[in-house]
């Protein structure tokens, strides 16, 4: 008996000694917990001290802007200009957009006259485009884009897209652009003499009608038209294929230089030597190559087709496509190209308006890039890059053209 007494004993020593070492550990955990909360808040408090907050204002804080004026992040806000310009530029624009205005339907409605016929300019294949006025004293052109649909929002983010990266002085400059609601507008600069073809067919055509631009003033556009699409192919990565490139889509300034404009249909090219994308046939009919027409394959080569048709244009005075002509006649490539290699007959495909203007040897020359740019095989089309150097010699009086615009200014020299 005495035995288990004592085991009993000694089982309540252990849990007393058990008992009395937890309570010690809670005690010293709380005393740690303790000195940690005055040690934080001393640090807290002599922060404040040193860095003192400000008063709170008695005026509610301002409510947030619209995100439609609220600039991308990187961007200047138009209100951030001299208080001068400051009110100009609020009225002006709602924000910036890859690098680029964003216009509010109200402000171009305003700034073209409500769209009023005085003030349209032309009619694409994509809208209307209207001559306007903005606030700060610009002339912009405006295209009321009325494609519906997806293709029509896929032309007008290309466009955009497209425009606000290229930066060439062969390009139609984009201002900005307006995307409220059901809206789709284009700004750009605005070009006083309008497209080529307004100047090669004075009355449409083969209706009639006598072009005033003289063989230097052709030549200077052909050889700026040619700078367009020689950046577009070689010096953007991957090249940039136009795929609707014409006389209409070749837009010119006061002193008749050349942009190229339109680039609602324009795709990225392969960027492999050679290479090509497969895409739906889209174009002006006279202008399409025949490979692509067939194939759908795209290349910069497709391109080149389309210039040499405008090349033949400026040569001959005759649209692309005239089924009113004599038989064998309607269809442009088709009856120059047997002559543009014959020095005899060259002279007789030439438009008589020209006549005593040029050198016979500098049209043959013209006569001749034209043929290799039109040649049936892709393959055997230079590129914009040759017919940019081909050009160059040929083009000899740098003056400002007088037949249509007697008060422009002097021209910049060619680069």
């Amino acid at each position: 008996m005495s035995s288990g007494g004592d085991d009993y004993k000694r089982e309540e020593s252990v849990a007393l000694i058990v008992i009395v070492s937890l309570a010690a550990l809670s005690l010293l955990s709380l005393i740690a917990a303790f000195a940690y909360y005055c040690y934080i808040t001393r640090k807290v408090s002599r922060r404040l001290n040193s860095h003192p907050l400000p008063k709170r204002s008695s005026s509610p804080p301002p409510l947030p802007l619209p995100a439609a004026v609220i600039p991308p992040q990187g961007k200047e806000s138009p209100s951030s200009n001299s208080a001068s310009d400051g009110a100009a530029a609020g009225a002006l624009v709602v924000g910036i957009d890859r690098g680029v205005q964003v216009f509010g339907y109200r402000q171009l409605h305003a700034a073209t006259g409500g769209f009023g016929r005085a003030h349209m300019v032309g009619q694409g294949s994509f809208g209307a485009v209207y001559r306007g006025l903005l606030p700060d004293g610009r002339k912009v052109a405006v295209k009321l884009m009325d494609r519906p649909g997806k293709q029509g929002e896929e032309e007008f983010e290309m466009e955009v897209e497209l425009l606000s990266r290229l930066r060439s002085s062969y390009l139609l400059g984009l201002i900005g652009h307006c995307s409220e609601g059901g809206h789709r507008l284009l700004v750009y600069e605005f070009m006083a003499n309008g497209c080529l073809q307004e100047h090669l067919y004075p009355n449409g055509g083969s209706s009639g009608g006598i072009s005033k631009l003289d063989w230097s003033t052709r030549m200077r556009i052909a050889l700026e038209a040619a700078k367009g699409l020689e950046y577009l192919h070689e010096r953007v990565t991957p090249p940039v294929i136009h795929r609707d490139f014409k006389s209409s889509n070749i837009l010119l300034d006061k002193d008749f230089h050349a942009r190229v404009s339109d680039f609602g249909l324009a795709k990225l090219g392969s960027d492999r030597a050679g290479g090509h994308v497969s895409t739906r046939v889209l174009g002006t009919q006279g202008y399409v190559a025949p490979e692509y027409a067939l194939t759908g394959h795209l290349t910069t080569k497709s391109d080149v087709y389309s210039y040499g048709v405008v090349l033949l244009e400026l040569l001959t005075g005759r649209v692309p496509v005239d089924m009113k002509r004599s038989p064998g006649e309607g269809v442009l490539v088709n009856w120059a190209l047997p002559m543009l290699t014959d020095r005899e007959k060259v002279v007789q495909i030439l438009d008589p308006s020209l006549e005593g203007q040029y050198s016979l040897k500098d049209a043959v020359q013209v006569a001749a890039i034209a043929a290799m740019c039109v040649q049936p095989e892709a393959d055997y089309r230079p590129l914009m890059a040759d017919v940019v150097q081909s050009l160059v010699p040929l083009v000899k009086n740098r003056s400002v053209p007088k037949p249509s615009n007697p008060n422009a200014q002097a021209s910049r020299p060619l680069d």
